[in-house]
C-alpha cells in the first residue's frame, strides 16, 4: 500500500524517484496503480502566484479510491509520522459511545454541525498529579455556553462529568489537559441544525511532549487590530475562534506573544485565550469586568486567592473595573491569566515597558498560589481520577 509519505512528496524530489515508488505507473500506456494518483510535477512560476516567487506544489490529477480499512491504515500512518509537541492519549465520542486510545480513530464526522458551521462549544481542565483542576467550574461554564448556543446536551451533567473523568482514567495521564466539546451533532450540511439527529459530546486527553516555550520571565504583548467579538459571542466559549487565531498570528508576526483586545469603548478587554489583570502603583489588583468578555475560570480563581495577599498586606485592594489603556501601561505589573498559561507576566505592551521590565512580586505570588492550589487545593477544585 502506498504510504502518505509518497502522497506528500515535495517537488524537489525528482520524478524518477517518485515513479520508482509506484512501479506499475510506467510502461503500460495510461495504466496506473489503483493506489497511486497521477501526479503532475510543476513548479509554479512567478506569473502563477503573487509576488513572482517560485513555489513548489504537487498537482494530483487522479486520486485513489480506498476501502475503509485502507483509509484507516492511511490515518494510522499519518499519525505515526507526525512529530508534534503533543500526544493524544485517549478520546471519548458519543458517536461511537466509548473511549479509544488509538490516535488514528480520534476523528469526528464531517457532517457534524460543529465542523462545517462552527455550531459547537468547548472547554478544558488541567490534569495535575492525577487530579482534575477546577473541572466543575469549567463544566458549569461549558453547559452555560451550550445553552447560549442552543445546544441541548445528549446527557445530564453528572453523566458528562463521569464520562470526562473516565476518559482521563483511560489515558493514564497524570499531568496534562482535558478538552471537551458539545456540538449540534451530525446529520447534513445545511445551515439549520434541524437536520442534526442528536447533539454530540467529544473529549480528548492531551499531554505535552516538550517543555513550555513560554518565557516565564515575561512576555511582550501588542494591541490587537483584529476586531473583538461582539459581547454576546465573546462571553460564550464557542469553537468560532477565527478572530482569536488571527489576533495570535498578528502578535507572532510582530514578535510578540499575544494581542490585547480593547472593547467597543476603548477599555482593556482580554487576550485571544486568556484574561488580563494589572497591579497598580498603589498595589491594587484590577481586572476588566466579565460582562463583555469570557469569564475566565483561572482569573476568577486568582481573584479568590488574592484575598490571602490582601490579608498579608501585599495587596491594598481588589477591584473589577473598566481599565483604560493608559492605566494598563502605567501599571506596576501586568499579567495574563488562563488555563494554558496559568499566570504569565507581561513585561512590555507595544512600546511601553511595564513596571521595571521584570516579573513583579504579586504576579510571582499569584503563580505560586495557583500551582500550590493545583497540587494541594481544596476538594472543590481538585477532583481525583481513579486510574
Amino acid at each position: 500500500m502506498t504510504s502518505l509519505q509518497f502522497l506528500l512528496q515535495p517537488l524537489s524530489q525528482t520524478p524518477s524517484k517518485l515513479l520508482d515508488r509506484c512501479p506499475s505507473f510506467l510502461g503500460h500506456g495510461h495504466r496506473f496503480h489503483r493506489h497511486c494518483p497521477v501526479i503532475k510535477l510543476t513548479a509554479l512560476s512567478g506569473s502563477d502566484q503573487p509576488g513572482g516567487s517560485v513555489d513548489s506544489k504537487i498537482r494530483v490529477s487522479r486520486v485513489p479510491l480506498l476501502t475503509s480499512s485502507e483509509a484507516y491504515e492511511k490515518l494510522k500512518t499519518f499519525r505515526e509520522k507526525i512529530k508534534g509537541k503533543q500526544q493524544f492519549l485517549s478520546m471519548y465520542s458519543s458517536i461511537f459511545g466509548g473511549i479509544t486510545t488509538d490516535p488514528a480513530a480520534m476523528v469526528i464526522p464531517m457532517d457534524d454541525h460543529m465542523v462545517h458551521r462552527g455550531h459547537g462549544v468547548f472547554d478544558t481542565a488541567a490534569i495535575m498529579d492525577g487530579y482534575l483542576y477546577e473541572l466543575d467550574q469549567h463544566l458549569d461554564r461549558f453547559l452555560s455556553s451550550a445553552s447560549m448556543s442552543k445546544i441541548a446536551p445528549p446527557f445530564d451533567r453528572e453523566s458528562i462529568r463521569r464520562i470526562l473523568i473516565q476518559t482521563v482514567s483511560a489515558s493514564k495521564c497524570r499531568k496534562g489537559s482535558l478538552r471537551y466539546w458539545l456540538s449540534a451533532g451530525p446529520g447534513d450540511f445545511q445551515l439549520s441544525p434541524s437536520g442534526c439527529h442528536q447533539s454530540s459530546l467529544y473529549a480528548i486527553v492531551i499531554q505535552d511532549l516538550s517543555p513550555s516555550s513560554l518565557n516565564l520571565r515575561g512576555v511582550k504583548v501588542i494591541t490587537s487590530s483584529i476586531p473583538i467579538k461582539d459581547p454576546q459571542f465573546a462571553i460564550t466559549k464557542s469553537v468560532n475562534y477565527l478572530p482569536n487565531v488571527l489576533s495570535k498570528v498578528e502578535a507572532e508576526e510582530a514578535g510578540a506573544f499575544v494581542g490585547i483586545w480593547l472593547d467597543g469603548e476603548g477599555f482593556v478587554a482580554e487576550g485571544p485565550n486568556m484574561n488580563v489583570a494589572f497591579v497598580t502603583k498603589e498595589k491594587e489588583l484590577i481586572m476588566p469586568h466579565f460582562d463583555k468578555i469570557l469569564s475566565g475560570c483561572t482569573a476568577k480563581r486568582v481573584l479568590t486567592l488574592a484575598e490571602s495577599l490582601l490579608r498579608e498586606g501585599k495587596l491594598k485592594g481588589i477591584r473589577m473595573k473598566n481599565v483604560t489603556v493608559e492605566e494598563g501601561k502605567k501599571a506596576d505589573e501586568m499579567m495574563l491569566l488562563g488555563s494554558g498559561v496559568l499566570v504569565c507576566p507581561v513585561v512590555q505592551w507595544d512600546e511601553q515597558v511595564i513596571g521595571d521590565g521584570k516579573e513583579g512580586p504579586i504576579t510571582q505570588a499569584f503563580s505560586n498560589l495557583i500551582v500550590e492550589d493545583m497540587k494541594s487545593g481544596s476538594p472543590t477544585v481538585r477532583i481525583p481520577v481513579p486510574y
